[in-house]
C-alpha cells in the first residue's frame, strides 16, 4: 500500500506516513482471542487493511502476566504505527483491558452480543455492496460510526468531578468506578450524590452500574456497597436519549472491564 497523499510505499497497510506527515487510517478495530489479535484499519468507511498479532500461552488455559502484558503491547505498537483517532475492540477480555491500558487513544469496547446482533439485522440493501467479507465486529462499527458524532472532552479526568458531596462509597473501589467513568470522552462532568444507608445488604462488595439516559442525554452512575446506595450525576456530550443509550453502553462496558460489574 502507498500513502494516499504522497504515494510512498508504506511497510504496511494504514501505516501513517512519515514522509508526509499523513494518517492512512483514521480507525483501528481490535478483535481479541486468547492467542491472537487481528486488526481491520479502517479509513471512512473503507478497509484499507488487515494484520494479525500472534501470541503462545506457555500453558493451553491462559497466558501469563509477563505473556499478557508482552502480547498486549505487540498490539499497542501495531495500533500506534497507524497514530488512529479511535480505536474499536471486542473479544477476550484480559488482553484487550492490557492492550487499552498501554494506550492513549480514543478508545471504544464494542457490546458483547452487539456485534453479531446489530451485523446480522436484515433489511437494508445497500449493505449488500460494502464490505460483504468483514466479520460482525467490523460490520458494528462500520454501521455505528457515522452516529458517532458526539464531541470529546478534553479535560483531565480528576478535574471533571465536582459537585457539594464530596464523598464517595466503596473507599477504593469507589473511586475507582468514579475514575473509570471520568475517563470516557464523551463524559464532562460527574457529580457524586449524597449517600443512601438503608438499603438492602450485599456481600459481593462495590458494585457500579450506569443507568439509562434520560431525555437530555445524560445518565446517572449507580454505586452499591453492602447497605450503602449512592447515585452520582453524569453529564455527557450527548444530544438525547439514543445518543446518551450510546455512552451508557461504552460505560457499562468500561466498569465490566474494570471489573466493577459481574461479567
Amino acid at each position: 500500500m502507498n500513502c494516499r497523499r504522497c504515494g510512498t510505499p508504506l511497510e504496511k497497510p494504514g501505516d501513517y506516513c512519515l514522509t508526509c506527515n499523513t494518517a492512512n487510517a483514521d480507525a483501528v478495530v481490535a478483535e481479541f482471542e486468547p492467542d491472537r489479535a487481528r486488526l481491520t484499519l479502517l479509513d471512512e468507511d473503507d478497509v484499507v487493511g488487515e494484520t494479525t498479532v500472534t501470541t503462545r500461552p506457555e500453558d493451553r488455559e491462559r497466558l501469563s502476566e509477563v505473556q499478557l502484558r508482552n502480547f498486549a503491547g505487540r498490539v499497542a505498537d501495531e495500533i500506534r504505527r497507524k497514530r488512529p483517532e479511535t480505536v474499536y475492540a471486542a473479544g477476550e477480555r484480559e488482553p484487550l483491558r492490557e492492550t487499552r491500558a498501554q494506550l492513549h487513544h480514543e478508545f471504544y469496547r464494542v457490546p458483547d452480543g452487539g456485534a453479531s446482533d446489530d451485523a446480522g439485522a436484515a433489511g437494508d440493501p445497500s449493505d449488500d455492496d460494502r464490505e460483504p467479507d468483514v466479520s460482525p465486529v467490523v460490520r458494528w462499527v462500520l454501521d455505528s460510526r457515522g452516529d458517532r458524532s458526539l464531541a470529546v472532552v478534553e479535560t483531565p479526568p480528576r478535574e471533571k468531578i465536582g459537585g457539594s458531596h464530596s464523598t464517595l462509597i466503596g473507599g477504593r473501589k469507589g473511586r475507582k468506578a468514579v475514575q473509570t467513568v471520568a475517563e470516557h470522552p464523551h463524559v464532562k462532568k460527574i457529580v457524586p450524590g449524597p449517600i443512601d444507608a438503608g438499603g438492602t445488604g450485599s456481600r459481593t462488595g462495590l458494585r457500579a452500574k450506569a443507568t439509562r439516559a434520560g431525555t437530555n442525554g445524560n445518565v446517572r452512575l449507580l454505586l452499591r456497597d453492602g447497605s450503602s446506595v449512592q447515585e452520582n450525576r453524569i453529564v455527557t456530550t450527548a444530544m438525547d436519549r439514543e445518543t446518551g443509550e450510546r455512552v451508557r453502553k461504552d460505560l457499562n462496558e468500561a466498569l465490566r472491564d474494570a471489573e466493577l460489574q459481574d461479567a
